[in-house]
């Protein structure tokens, strides 16, 4: 018997966060992977973070997982285990991210592919797709992407809302956009099963979604067509995975996530996301009740490091003993770079320092919220060192949490959200601190 096994690359640690019960493994030797391919739930995640890397290594890191999945996938075929992968690439809602790198690599170690398609439709962070352009709503209003702050972002910037220019854009002309395959809303609403079964070549495709009843439709007929035999790839936002996985609701619902917090403790909150959403939403939490606010000057880092990870951690334990929920919070000016690699080292560098932080949490702190998609996987894999950890749900839409193992050496159970930098309005920080704020 062959069972379906969805596996996603995720370039951050934030497409878990429309769905639950599942994985996220932040190794990938080939026990790991093996554990996840073997596990009850129908997808995991492999949190690759390559999003904070440069291309070269984005697609170093690419191949090194599919060479380890490709060999758990035949030590588990011959001991008698079949498991059909779909692959799945993750990133970003708002289109930065290493494509086509990525999708190359994995088509290249794990393919051939009949087609990749590109979903980047994220409904509950108000991502939609319409006519083959990619919205943002911004005040109920729909904003097309390319003229939003995420289509200058330093590394991953684009000219193009319309996913067919997007993507002769990003290959560099080697894809055009005459040659891209779309699916529209009434595609996606009607039958287009004949087409799935007619493509061929990795033809590359791009598809609509205004809602998610929308993509739960085309992905009937994806899976229709893959168990015909054709093999698909799929770079996408979160909603995709929603509609692939077909999960229950949540066994746990997002206001009654506290109790999971430890001993009734307070936590701690990191912020190092600098979009200006993430900074919107950090003022209003900066003055709740129960919070106090430690501001990292990231320009010090480098000069004054042991002097300020030192006063950092004696606020943080005052704020502990007095039952209060420290914010870490990097200076929210974004530093200009002549280049990317000085702009990626830089990041690494503030990086490291967060994680001090997160190493030098009291014991007995309660829970924690991670506010960015970078910063989380950090956290995840540096920080709490953590090689595994399973989705309990969402506290928010498109925020996940997670809970540290039983066995954890410093923080056992503690539960963490991992917070994306572009998701919820400007009070969305401080709904999620108050759903997990114990009470009093």
């Amino acid at each position: 018997m062959t069972d379906t096994k969805i596996i996603v690359f995720d370039d951050d640690p934030t497409g878990s966060q429309t769905v639950h019960s599942c994985l996220l493994l932040t190794r990938w030797d080939v026990d790991t992977l093996k554990q996840g391919l073997l596990d009850e739930a129908p997808l995991f995640f492999v949190l690759t973070n390559t999003r904070g890397m440069s291309a070269t290594e984005a697609a170093s890191l690419t191949r090194e997982v599919c060479v380890n999945l490709r060999a758990a996938l035949e030590q588990l075929e011959d001991s008698g285990i079949r498991i059909n992968p779909l692959l799945v690439s993750r990133s970003d809602s708002t289109l930065r991210g290493h494509y086509p790198v990525e999708t190359d690599v994995i088509a290249d170690e794990l393919g051939p592919f009949d087609a990749h398609f590109i979903v980047p439709a994220f409904f509950e962070g108000g991502r939609k797709t319409i006519d083959s352009i990619h919205y943002l709503m911004i005040d109920n209003k729909p904003v097309p992407v390319h003229e939003t702050e995420f289509a200058r972002d330093s590394v991953f910037s684009y000219s193009h809302s319309y996913l067919p220019d997007y993507v002769e854009e990003k290959t560099g002309g080697r894809i055009k956009a005459s040659q891209v395959e779309r699916f529209n809303l009434q595609d996606v609403r009607g039958d287009s099963l004949s087409r799935l079964q007619a493509l061929k070549d990795n033809h590359c495709c791009v598809v609509d979604g205004e809602a998610q009843d929308d993509l739960d439709h085309f992905c009937s007929q994806l899976m229709q067509a893959a168990q015909q035999g054709k093999r698909f790839l799929f770079r996408s936002a979160a909603s995709l995975l929603t509609a692939l996985a077909q999960l229950p609701p949540q066994p746990v619902a997002a206001e009654k996530m506290r109790e999971y917090v430890r001993d009734g403790r307070a936590g701690a909150v990191i912020v190092g996301s600098h979009v200006k959403k993430t900074t919107q939403q950090l003022n209003p939490l900066l003055q709740a009740d129960g919070i106090q606010g430690i501001e990292i000057d990231v320009e010090n880092i480098s000069t004054q490091r042991d002097q300020l990870l030192n006063r950092i951690t004696a606020n943080i334990e005052d704020c502990h003993l007095n039952n209060v929920t420290p914010v870490i919070y990097t200076s929210r000016t974004e530093i200009q770079f002549d280049d990317q690699q000085s702009r990626l080292a830089f990041g690494e560098q503030v990086s490291a320092f967060l994680m001090d932080v997160v190493r030098s949490l009291p014991e007995t702190t309660g829970f924690l919220i991670s506010k960015g998609g970078i910063t989380s996987n950090d956290v995840l894999s540096d920080g709490l060192a953590l090689r595994t950890s399973r989705v309990v749900g969402q506290i928010l839409a498109g925020c996940s949490v997670v809970r540290c193992p039983q066995d954890h050496p410093r923080y056992p159970n503690m539960p963490v959200v991992i917070f994306p930098g572009n998701v919820g309005d400007e009070q969305a920080l401080v709904t999620v601190y108050q759903r997990m704020k114990p009470m009093d």
